[in-house]
């Protein structure tokens, strides 16, 4: 059995589980978070929201790095959707700012091990500053092949749906494509996703178990899991446990156990 390699001691997590047990033919290929708690954590702690999100963006530091690592090629995190307008106008900012302040750092570790970041959703509604910076980010780092990081901003899963809907449409009402023609496969093709496979497992943190209008086409068969930890403590610790839960399952896609052990 092919194994992960095991993590190095930086940014370590005592009672972390170890690595080298993990079937590396069973990770995730596409790993989604849904990164929640950070607020929550801030205010257990007398803190304000905003130290909360500081907070928080060390732990995007430190997942990304892990996938990296252990080899999980593909990881979407649920960082700012369309509801998040409608927070405080000094929150909203200051999550830009920490977005900005992350691209601008973590560049040459993206560039260092081969990590391409690509954006979902509507990213021409963030700040034009912000928009650049991202675009520039994503750019220069598109032809990193070794892991594909995937931030969803300004995102709604409804609109994605409506919006591929429309496309559609328009291309029938230009004679470019027949109703007929229209299937799951070219459905998908159209989506923000379209080249990249489905999510394998979503992780959401802080206990909350609803998936909050991310990805909801492509989660038809996605795994999930929900950690009662918030997302400024999710670190490697708790991602391996993750894991582990993911990798004792048995994915079926709709079939029987018995049909599946004959296709392995």
């Amino acid at each position: 059995m092919a194994t992960v390699p095991d993590l190095s001691k930086e940014n370590t997590t005592p009672g972390q589980p170890a690595t080298n047990s993990f079937n590396v033919e069973k990770l995730p290929h596409h790993l989604a978070i849904i990164m929640d708690g950070n607020g929550r954590w801030a205010q257990e702690r007398n803190l304000s929201r905003i130290e909360g999100h500081r907070a928080g963006a060390e732990s995007v530091r430190i997942i990304v790095r892990t996938c990296r690592r252990i080899g999980i090629p593909i990881l979407t995190l649920y960082a700012f959707s369309k509801e998040n307008w409608q927070r405080p106008g000094r929150e909203v900012q200051a999550l830009w700012r920490l977005l900005s302040r992350y691209l601008k750092s973590e560049l040459d570790e993206m560039m260092e091990h081969s990590i391409r970041l690509n954006a979902i959703g509507d990213i021409q509604e963030l700040p034009k500053s912000v928009n650049r910076l991202l675009v520039d980010t994503m750019n220069r780092t598109s032809a990193n092949s070794e892991m594909l990081l995937n931030l969803a901003l300004s995102y709604s899963g409804r609109t994605e749906i409506v919006r591929t809907a429309q496309k559609l449409a328009e291309a029938c009402v230009a004679n470019q494509l027949k109703p007929a023609e229209i299937d799951e496969v070219v459905f998908s093709q159209n989506l923000y996703t379209s080249d990249m496979p489905d999510p394998d497992l979503l992780i959401r943190t802080s206990g909350e178990q609803r998936i909050s209008n991310f990805l909801l086409w492509q989660m038809a068969y996605t795994e999930l899991y929900v950690s009662p930890i918030y997302w400024p403590d999710f670190r490697e610790a708790q991602l391996m446990e993750a894991l582990a839960d993911y990798q004792r399952r048995e994915r079926r896609f709709g079939k029987t156990g018995e049909q599946q052990a004959k296709e392995v």
